[in-house]
């Protein structure tokens, strides 16, 4: 068990230190944006299944993304396809990944870096859809004409996108593997559309991630390959107080 606790530390505590706080001191309010994401998302549902498919048609108008659109319409509609969850799924699983990662990513980075990040995400996959669908179904990852036709996956690529950020920001390493192991195998298993635009998303945040790593090494003169490029945190115990410290 204390080797798991170890573990755990090890893996989580930058994250946790990071979170405590603003949570703990401002609760509810210390992420805005996740709750009107969570609402969107609840109110895009909504509308989706009303009768008589008018509602359906309304979002998928305003939201749906596929790859048979032009470019532009697409790009139109990516803002609010992260609220668009898949109808044939339960919403509440959105709902509860939308919340955990993207309130995470809202108290550690602020709300303009979330959303920023869960675009990149979510454009990688639209992208790679129309590469996929132009190369087609003989190469490697391509796509069969028919996915033309099919919506892209919604907050989904955002959110796996945001927790391997996360993971590699705060040196959750075997946090962000263990979500792109996952992501492969998903393909493996169930070679479709969402699952390799999830792997384009992944692929989208990893260049991401190495972009700002080297930018972080520049900025504080390191040299790339040494250290972490992260400012120092505290630890889980308390710090000694000045009668303690050695003089």
């Amino acid at each position: 068990m204390s080797t798991v606790v170890g573990w755990a530390r090890e893996e989580w505590e930058r994250l946790y230190v990071a979170v405590r706080e603003p949570l703990l001191r401002r609760r509810w309010r210390a992420l805005p944006m996740t709750l009107g994401l969570v609402c969107l998302t609840v109110l895009v549902r909504f509308t989706q299944n009303q009768t008589g498919h008018q509602g359906y048609r309304l979002v998928q108008n305003l939201g749906g993304v596929r790859a048979e659109d032009p470019l532009w319409v697409a790009l139109l509609r990516t803002p609010l396809s992260l609220c668009v969850p898949a109808p044939d799924l339960p919403v509440w699983g959105a709902l509860a990944q939308i919340l955990l990662v993207f309130g995470l990513a809202e108290i550690c980075l602020g709300w303009w870096r979330t959303l920023t990040i869960s675009y990149v995400a979510t454009l990688a996959g639209t992208l790679y859809a129309r590469v996929g669908i132009a190369v087609g179904p003989a190469a490697l990852l391509g796509l069969s004409g028919t996915d033309a036709h099919v919506v892209d996956t919604g907050p989904s690529a955002a959110v796996v996108g945001l927790a391997v950020f996360l993971g590699w920001r705060y040196r959750a390493y075997v946090t962000a593997g263990a979500v792109i192991v996952a992501m492969v195998v998903e393909v493996v298993l169930k070679d479709n559309l969402a699952g390799k635009e999830h792997l384009a998303a992944l692929a989208g945040v990893v260049v991401l991630c190495a972009g700002s790593e080297l930018c972080q090494r520049r900025t504080a003169g390191v040299p790339v390959g040494v250290g972490s490029g992260l400012p120092p945190i505290r630890s889980w115990t308390r710090r000694r107080g000045p009668a303690q410290r050695r003089s």
